[in-house]
Parts: structure tokens; sequence; C-alpha cells
């Protein structure tokens, strides 16, 4: 079977998409680029399907490359035969080519190698053949060799020994027996020592099936174990990997059928058994970190994804002790209007005077809401914002409420982004404040200046394997910038650099153009850029839009390649550029179905995928895929921990979806967590199919512990609507 067949039967696909798919990969285009405007090649496989088959193909070709390699070593050696080839090629997966290559690999000095070089592998093969009476001792009288340092028969049988067991160890049919064995029999166990309630209390003592294991608990294991705080082992029952093995070798009831069974104990205990089990936590820990990855990435799509609040006037609060609170407001567009700073906390508690300027501030600039960080002096700004807000009444106009939005790590990053972007007189906690307005403003915008790993998302992100990790987010950040486009004018480098075809340095030398020579008019002028040649012109150009321009196209997400069918479109349909957007085009879709889809597009030169793209950004240019989505959660009151009672219902937002369950904001700065079996009231085989990060969702608390500050809540019989 070919790659392209493979593909296609692995991922339920038609051979012709693949096909298609893998051409546009290697022509050097973008994902979301082929995604986007190569519909009519690829059958419209979206942006996810074309990452999977990506991954998939990339694994394949190196699964491939590693083949040949093997495939070249051995015959180097001249040992390599027909039904090893035929092995070799057949091997499905990495695992399975190494398992065959295992053998023939140079090894370190072993005894094994010690005994061959003895001249003791014929003897070795007598006895493994297991086709005489014979005693095995007494084979060994024929191998007495002083020059070679066997000078009994007892060494010459326990060299023999020595190779038959390593020779067990590299088989690839055995290994394949008990990788399959350890799999449906074996535990993991993990042990330690220390106080009862410690981080890693429930693993002190402790085993699950291989098989059952939870990944969430793999992750948490092996980071135990790197702490020194857990050991960790692999346990099969012995006697049951040593019939697993003798199965395969045991061909006789005779002397030397026992002297290599007695050789299969040993392969196990020295050789095979400390050798699986390092195979076996490896290929635990590979695959929960897939699903950490997996379910990182869904988080921070949803995250990146969350609805910007629009035309709001916010105010930006950096909670904080010492240097007291920053405050920043911005406009609608995100320009700083504002700064000052309070000391409402410890040591200063100059509460009223904060007030003062908080509302002075609110007043001035007709702040509707205020963004909270939720740093350490977070809960006392919660109550001082509540409070102040309490106090402004009901009567206030335009009513104000507040939000918390920051995520452990995130302002840091985002500061210093500002500091080097925009403002340098600003100190890192006011640019933080800025941050943190902004962020509610337009999440994707602002975190895509933070390194996805420190935003508080995932589970363990910091042990995963970090070029995959790095490879998964960076794909999640590119194809939200791209599903929501980016305005070339406004555009951050932090913005413009995930936008597909554009690196770092283009994007630097697009935002030293635009200083220079003032804003883009069209997107012609990219061209211009330093750097940017007509291939990233073409993957780039459909998603940066440029409002207001003189060619209406260039606000939308039609692509240059296709202006020429756009204008001849609404020219067949009785329309104008000038019109896009407006009410005039209601009538267009119906116009587009009464000359025929597929005519029409057949007339225009296009297909018919990009003739529905054209219709839909005629009719809503530049739309935001986000102002669909529900807004997140403002809040005007603020409760303590010790307010809440079992049975209250509260409303909250979901902050972090994890195999075990979801963590969600009910505003008491401690987020409640609920497990995946109070997640509803039907078996949930992961969070993520109940709830998504950004979530407004009504909670029930369970049980409050105080002294360790956690919350347990449920949705169990919670209506959501």
């Amino acid at each position: 079977m070919d790659l392209i067949q493979q593909l296609a039967r692995e991922l339920n696909l038609r051979e012709s998409q693949v096909e298609a798919a893998v051409r546009l990969i290697d022509e050097g285009n973008t994902i979301p680029f082929i995604a986007r405007y190569r519909k009519e090649a690829t059958g419209s496989l979206d942006d996810a399907a074309l990452r999977d088959l990506d991954d998939r193909l990339s694994y394949l070709r190196n699964l491939e490359k590693r083949r040949e390699e093997v495939l070249s070593s051995i015959e180097g050696q001249g040992k390599l035969t027909p039904e090893l080839a035929a092995a070799i090629a057949g091997a499905a997966t990495l695992a399975e080519v190494e398992d065959l290559y295992r053998p023939y690999k140079q090894k370190r000095r072993t005894r094994a190698s010690v005994a061959r070089e003895k001249g003791l592998e014929p003897l070795a093969a007598a006895i493994s053949a297991q086709d005489t009476l014979a005693e095995p001792l007494a084979l060994a009288g024929d191998y007495l060799d002083g020059e070679k340092g066997v000078n009994t028969p007892e060494e010459a049988l326990q060299g023999a020994m020595d190779i038959i067991a390593e020779d067990l160890s590299d088989s690839a049919a055995i290994r394949g027996d008990l990788r399959r064995l350890i799999q449906r029999e074996a535990l993991v166990v993990s042990a330690g020592e220390g106080e009862e309630n410690g981080t890693y209390a429930m693993y002190r003592d402790f085993s699950e099936p291989v098989g059952k294991i939870a990944p969430h608990r793999v992750l948490a294991i092996n980071r135990g174990v790197k702490e020194g705080a857990l050991r960790a082992s692999i346990q099969l029952e012995e006697e049951r990997a040593v019939a697993a093995i003798c199965r395969r070798a045991v061909k006789a009831k005779n002397p030397c059928a026992r002297a290599v069974e007695a050789a299969a104990r040993d392969s196990w205990k020295r050789l095979i058994a400390p050798s699986m089990e390092n195979e076996t936590f490896s290929s635990l820990f590979e695959a929960a970190s897939e699903q950490a990855i997996k379910v990182f990435a869904e988080n921070l799509h949803h995250l990146l994804m969350q609805p910007p609040v629009k035309g709001r006037v916010v105010l930006g609060l950096d909670p904080g002790y010492r240097n007291g609170c920053k405050l920043a407001v911005v406009d609608p567009t995100g320009k700083v209007l504002d700064t000052a700073v309070i000391y409402p906390t410890q040591p200063y508690n100059r509460v009223e005077e904060a007030k003062r300027k908080l509302t002075a501030l609110i007043k001035k600039h007709k702040v509707t809401v205020i963004a909270i960080g939720n740093g350490t002096a977070s809960r006392e700004s919660e109550q001082l914002t509540a409070q102040l807000i309490r106090e402004l009444g009901p009567g206030w106009e335009p009513p104000v409420s507040y939000v918390v939005v920051s995520e452990a790590g995130a302002s840091v990053y985002s500061a210093s982004k500002l500091a080097s972007e925009e403002f340098p007189q600003f100190d890192v906690n006011l640019r933080s404040a800025v941050s943190i307005a902004r962020r509610l403003q337009d999440p994707l915008a602002e975190l895509v200046k933070i390194d996805p790993k420190a935003i508080g998302i995932g589970q363990y992100q910091h042990d995963m394997p970090p070029a995959r990790l790095e490879s998964a987010l960076g794909g999640v950040v590119e194809s939200c910038v791209n599903s929501v486009g980016v305005d070339l004018n406004t555009a951050s480098v932090s913005l413009l650099q995930y936008v597909a075809g554009i690196n770092s340095a283009i994007a630097k030398n697009i935002v030293a153009w635009r200083e220079e020579n003032g804003s883009f008019s069209s997107r012609s002028q990219l061209l211009k850029v330093p750097k940017l040649g007509k291939k990233t012109f073409e993957q780039c150009a459909g998603f940066l839009r440029i409002p207001g321009a003189e060619n209406p196209l260039d606000a939308t997400a039609v692509h240059p390649e296709s202006y020429k069918a756009a204008r001849a479109l609404l020219e067949e349909c009785g329309h104008s550029l000038r019109e896009i957007g407006t009410s005039a085009l209601r009538g267009l879709p119906q116009a587009v179905e009464q000359k025929g889809l597929g005519a029409l597009a057949q007339g225009l030169g296009v297909g018919e995928p990009t003739v529905r793209d054209i219709v839909e950004e005629l009719l809503k240019p530049g739309r935001d895929p986000r102002d669909q989505l529900p807004p997140p959660l403002l809040r005007t009151d603020v409760m303590e921990l010790k307010d809440l009672k079992p049975e209250m219902v509260l409303t909250g937002t979901v902050r972090n979806v994890l195999d075990f369950g979801a963590f969600v904001d009910i505003g008491v700065h401690e987020d409640g967590l609920v497990h995946i079996s109070q997640l509803a009231d039907r078996f949930v085989k992961h969070p993520g199919q109940v709830v998504k990060v950004g979530d407004v969702v009504k909670v029930k608390v369970l049980e409050v512990d105080l002294r360790r500050k956690r919350i347990s809540l449920t949705m169990k019989g919670v209506p959501q609507g």
C-alpha cells in the first residue's frame, strides 16, 4: 500500500483529497491557506483535518526513512534475507522497525558478545536447536579453549546461555508478545514517603493496570519521579513473562529445552524486564503527553477565540501590594487614555483615596467595565471594585461591571511585549494594566504576545516534549489568527507573525514599512515590503484586511487571486463593489441560486466552494467568527470563600478543562472543580464533551474546604438554560 492509500484509509478520506493535500503541502503552502483557498482541490478539508494529515504524513515519511536506513545497515552487514526485508517493509510503526533491527545493531560489550568472541555461538545454536537428548554440559565439553579463556565445561555452558539469553531479548516476536502481555496484565506501581496530604499523596501507595491508567495519572507519577518524591515501576508476574518467552523459544522436552527455559528466565530478569519497563513508561508518557497536548490545544483554541468586548471603554487594574495597584484606561480601539496608581491593599490600606481615584477615572472616561488581573492582591481589588460599583448605585450611567481576566504569568509576558512595541515609558505594572484591559477588548490580539505554555490552561505542560508542544500550540494560534483575520494597519508584530506565510522577520518588516510610509492603502503594497515575495503574498494576503481601503475587497477575506471572479459575480447579478456589506446585496444568494451555482462557477472560472465563500464575504465583509459566541461573564458583586454553602447555585466561567474535570471561576478567587463524574447526568468520557474554556455555566456547590481552599462543584441536575 502506497503512502496516499495508507493516509486515505487511516484518515477515512478519499485518495484524491489526500493526494491534493500532500501535493499542496509539499509545494510549501501553509495549512490555513490550503484550508481556506484550495477547497476545490482538497474537497473542502478543514484546518483540523489538514493538520492531522500533515502530522501523520510526517510520521510515515520518517518511518519510511528509518526503514531505508535499517535495510541499508543490515544489507551492509551481509545479513539481509528476503524474509527479514519483507518484515521490515511491512512494519507499521517505528517500534516494530527497531525491534527487527535490534539483533543487528552495534552493541556495547556484553556478556554475550564476550562469549561470541570465545567461539561459543555454535554451542548456543546447538542447545537452542533442542534436537538432542544430550546434556548441555556434555555438549559444552567440545568447546574448551584455554587460549580464549574457556577452561571448563561450566564456563563454556555459561557463555552459551548468555548468548541464548541475549538472542531471546533481541527477538522481535518475543518482544511483541511481551509488549501485548504487559498491556493486558502489568501494573503501574508507585510508592513514596512524605506527608499524607502532600502533592503526591495518592501516589505514595498506588497501582493501576498499564492498559487502564489515566493519562493525567501517568503525568503526575512522571513529575513525582522527576522531583524525587516517588519511585515507580512496571510489575508483571515473572512466571507469566517467562511462559510467554518459552512459548516461542522452547521446542521440546529434553535437557537442552530446560537449558533454554533457564536462559529465558535470565533473559527476562536481566535484559528484557528493565528494557521493557523503560519502554512501557516511555510509551505511557508519550501517549499521555499527546492527550495532554490535545487538551491544552483545545483549551487554548477556546481561550483565544473568546468573543471580544467591543465598543467599551475599559479600565485595566493590575493588583499589587508594595508597589500599589496600577490602573490604565483604554478606549474602544485600545488607545491608552489615562493611567494612575492606587494603594488600597496592605501595607498602605488607603481605601478611600483609591475609591476616589477609581471613581474619578470612571466618570472622566465613562468606563463601563473594569478588567482585573488575578494576581496575589486580586481578592482585595475585587472587593474594592465591587464595593465601588455598589456605591455608584443603580442609577449610575453608564452601568459599570468588572471581570477577572488574567491568567497566571500572562501579564508579565504581554507587558514585556508592550514595553518594546508601544510603551517603553511605562513601568512593567502599568504595561500590565494596559494589557489586561486590551485582553478583554480583543483576547486573541493580546494573548498572541504570550508564550502559550505560560497560560494556565493545561496540565504538566512544562513536562511535555518541547518541540511537539510548540508545534501543536503554534498550530492552534495560527489557526485562530487566520480564521479571524488581521487588520494590516493596526496589527502588532506578535500578531502578524502568526498570519499564514509570515515569519517574525517579515512581520517586523511590515511594521517598519508601515511606520515609514504610513498606513497600507491596498494589499498589493505588501509586495513592497522587504523579503515579502510573491509566494508569501499568495499565502498571507487573504488573511490581512484593510478596513476603508479604496478597493472594498481589500477589507474582506476574498483572496486577491479571486478579485476578478468577485467583480464578475457582482456584475452578473446586477451589483457593484460599492454595495459590498450593504443591504443592497441581501438578494445575492437567491440570485446565485437562480443562475445555478455550478453554471455560475464554471463561467467565473472558479470552483463552487470559492463562489460560496465569495458570496458570504460580500454579504458580511471581514466578519469575525467570535461575534457569534456568548459574551464573557461580567460581575457587579464579589463573594468570599466563607460565603459559600452546599447547595448554592452560582454562575461561573470555565477557566480550564483537564482529563479529570473542569475548573470554574465562580467569583471567589479560588476556582472550583467540577469532577468529570459531576459534569452531567450521563456518562462523560472526557470533560471536553460537555464544557470548553470560556463557557458560562451554572454550578451547585457540593463541598467547601476552607483550610485547603478547595471547592467541589456539580453540574448534575442544574439546568443550563
